[in-house]
């Protein structure tokens, strides 16, 4: 990629593997702990028929890091990648396998005219894109977090150690009417810009700050926080606010493929191989 976007997703890129050394070495018994799971101990999926299954095309974008980009190399890749090829190796398909990107917009057109036959690439699950796909079981979710300086963590109960003191937050955003709604009695104070909100906070300006914990996780392991800070408290998963997730999207008309693809997804995890990704691209757990 040429463009100024382009750049700026290599650039992550490099700074997430510095993270990801930074990350792993102060850090890996708790990152262990840390990782998510979407699947009860006791569920058990049976392996679909796949006869039928010739080909499995999945379409994604190169926008979405760290889950679908080009990296320095030009080459497609990231968390969504990684985790496709693992599912045609789930489902002995490898051979009739592929991901391509495209423009966000062509994604549904792919699906309709018959040039794929899964979009994984953070479609909504919502009750509309329910009405035209059939999504897989969510194998990702973004909960909210605080996070504060270390030397100063906000002790449990979370809810009575944040009444009145300042919590950060991107101002106009779900994070916002979260925060004001989990913790009423907390000083919100608004930003307009993330950088802003890192900056008081290490500065003691704020006491703590609340957000997407992903990317707050991205931040902790990076050279700017200065190991100054952790989370605090545990995951909001809240879904009325934040979503169901990240689920892959099949036809309506093609249930047996969205049945294959949550086997597929069921025994990633069950086997380690989903922790092992989510290490990977997520060096500070964000659960």
């Amino acid at each position: 990629m040429k463009s100024a976007q382009g750049n700026r997703i290599r650039g992550l890129a490099v700074a997430m593997a510095a993270a990801v050394l930074l990350a792993f070495l102060s850090d890996a018994n708790a990152q262990q702990k840390n990782t998510p799971g979407f699947w009860g101990p006791s569920q058990r999926i049976a392996k679909p028929d796949l006869s039928p299954i010739t080909r499995l095309r999945f379409v994604t974008t190169v926008d979405f890091f760290p889950f679908n980009y080009i990296d320095g190399a030009g080459i497609l890749t990231g968390f969504h990648v990684d985790l496709v090829r693992r599912i045609c190796a789930e489902l002995s398909i490898t051979d009739r396998c592929q991901i391509q990107a495209l423009p966000w917009k062509e994604l549904r057109p792919a699906l309709e005219d018959g040039r794929a036959e899964a979009i994984v690439a953070g479609l909504a699950v919502t009750p509309e894109n329910r009405k035209h796909y059939l999504f897989s079981q969510p194998y990702m979710r973004f909960p909210a977090r605080l996070i504060a300086k270390r030397s100063s963590l906000p002790e449990e109960p979370i809810a009575q150690s944040l009444s009145g003191k300042r919590v950060g937050v991107l101002g106009r955003t779900t994070h916002e009417r979260l925060l004001r709604d989990l913790f009423p009695d907390a000083r919100a104070t608004t930003y307009s810009k993330a950088q802003w909100l890192y900056e008081d906070l290490q500065s003691g300006k704020i006491d703590t700050v609340f957000g997407d914990g992903m990317r707050l996780s991205f931040w902790l392991a990076s050279p700017e926080a200065k190991n100054c800070c952790t989370f605090a408290g545990g995951p909001y998963m809240a879904q009325d606010y934040l979503g169901q997730g990240l689920a892959i999207a099949v036809p309506t008309d093609n249930p047996m493929l969205a049945e294959a693809i949550n086997f597929a997804l069921h025994e990633i995890e069950a086997s380690g191989a989903f922790t092992e990704l989510y290490q990977r691209y997520f060096p500070v757990s964000f659960y």
